[in-house]
């Protein structure tokens, strides 16, 4: 079977939401803030690469496994980009969506942050 026939990005969205170690309030401060920031700077949406950027706007904390790891803050909220290895848990202990990349192609996290920054001008 060759790469192109399998999936590179989906979406796991299995079992329910769970424990995040911030309150529904305190993230939608947080994420208030930073659209505010972005509104005043122009941004149509911010790409967060480090563990603490990720966790501290969707709640995900995560072991890297040697994989890239994403959150995207626009005005629909936040989407984690995660791997596969992890399952379905991203979505799971996050305040937002999830994306899930594959290891199939190299560049599968790239695919995934195409297919969420698709019509942004302006990235923070």
């Amino acid at each position: 079977m060759a790469t192109d026939e399998l999936i590179h990005v989906t979406r796991w969205h299995n079992g329910e939401k769970t424990f995040s170690p911030f309150s529904d309030g305190e993230m939608s401060r947080r994420r208030d803030a930073m659209q505010s920031l972005m509104d005043e700077a122009g941004i149509d949406a911010c790409l967060f690469t480090s563990y603490h950027n990720i966790c501290y706007f969707s709640g995900f904390l995560y072991c890297k496994f040697g994989r890239r790891y994403g959150a995207v803050l626009n005005r629909d909220g936040v989407t984690t980009v995660s791997a596969a290895i992890d399952g379905g848990q991203p979505w799971r202990r996050s305040v937002g969506d999830n994306v899930t990349y594959t290891d199939w192609r190299r560049d599968s996290y790239f695919t995934a942050l195409k297919e969420l920054l698709g019509g942004v001008k302006r990235l923070g």
